[in-house]
């Protein structure tokens, strides 16, 4: 029999002793491939100052062990620090697999830790699982979204992937797990003097409805354009939720950032309704909405690709439609 694969690590992002729920999607995600014969077991590893705490939170939420590294040089992540902690545990454990978030910090960290080993790293994957043959498969989308792509790192390990928050389910927390619980020390960064340090944190909340806490997404693509823009913001504003766009529509400035772009490269959703508005139907796109609760999209075009994937459609013109559907939805509240 061959030597069994190493375990699937997930590393949590913490900021001021907060985990993100995106590590704990990432959890559930790893118990399922351990389980595929992607490694022995789930792991989690948490770095920074006073997070021991959270070490049962994150067993109940999926983790066989908790790696901890607590350091006062840890408190504010910087990436030179982060990821040399990182780099030695996974030299000194050796995990099959190395989970992260498509976030900022996720993105950076695993990129520089995925240099410094030699190894394969898969960016703002969509979905993950293990092949026939043992090796995780990492899909992204390819070619600006019209197609996803299967990528694999056969020949180094570990295996790693980024992954955007909102893909995978938030596991069930269960209280009446037990797992094992590991202390590190960040002796790795005695003498080291980084060229960065971490100012300060300013933590600003967010000031609107998040997309992915949002009961009803409306969405707006190129076709709706800037003239009708308002009467979107309108319709979301009137059914209590939250509102999304394409990438054409960020780039022309019609949204207001980039919080609120779904898709590959933006957020992925899963609303009780989706309305989407001039939006013609990339993979790119509707890899972040597809498994939306009921799927509604308006386009002029009746072959538009969108269709594909809706519950129902309209064919007719978002500029028209909107302020019509507005005066509806007003009359029926009385207003």
């Amino acid at each position: 029999m061959g030597e069994q694969p190493g375990e699937v690590w997930v590393v949590v992002e913490q900021t001021g002793g907060r985990p993100a729920e995106v590590s704990f999607e990432l959890l559930g995600k790893a118990r399922e491939l351990a389980a595929h014969g992607g490694g022995s077991r789930t792991s989690a590893v948490i770095m920074g100052s006073g997070v021991g705490h959270l070490a049962e939170e994150l067993v109940a939420g999926g983790a066989d062990r908790v790696y901890i590294v607590e350091d006062h040089r840890l408190e504010n992540y910087v990436n030179n620090t982060y990821a040399l902690v990182l780099e030695y545990l996974i030299k000194k454990y050796r995990p099959e697999i190395v989970l992260c978030s498509s976030s900022f910090q996720g993105s950076e960290l695993s990129a520089t830790v995925a240099a410094r080993l030699e190894t394969g790293l898969a960016a703002h994957c969509v979905d993950l699982y293990i092949n026939s043959r043992g090796d995780l498969v990492q899909v992204v989308p390819a070619f600006g979204g019209m197609v996803l792509g299967d990528i694999l790192c056969p020949g180094s390990r570990p295996q790693m992937a980024s992954v955007k928050p909102g893909v995978f389910q938030k596991p069930e927390r269960d209280t009446g797990r037990t797992g094992v619980v590991i202390k590190e020390e960040a002796a790795v960064l005695n003498g080291y003097i980084s060229p960065l340090r971490a100012v300060r944190t300013i933590r600003r909340e967010p000031s609107e409805l998040p997309l992915e806490k949002a009961e009803t997404v409306v969405a707006g693509g190129w076709g709706v354009g800037a003239e009708a823009w308002p009467y979107l913001e309108q319709l979301a504003a009137e059914l209590s939720g939250a509102l999304g766009c394409t990438r054409p529509a960020l780039d022309e400035g019609w949204a207001k950032g980039e919080h609120a772009l779904i898709g590959a490269s933006g957020k992925t959703v899963r609303p009780r309704a989706y309305i989407g508005f001039g939006i013609s139907g990339t993979t790119h796109h509707v890899v972040g909405m597809k498994d939306s609760g009921i799927i509604i999209n308006i386009n002029t075009d009746p072959g538009a690709p969108v269709f594909q994937v809706s519950d129902y459609g309209v064919v007719a013109d978002a500029k028209k439609f909107l302020p019509l559907l507005l005066e509806k939805i007003r009359e029926h509240k009385g207003k």
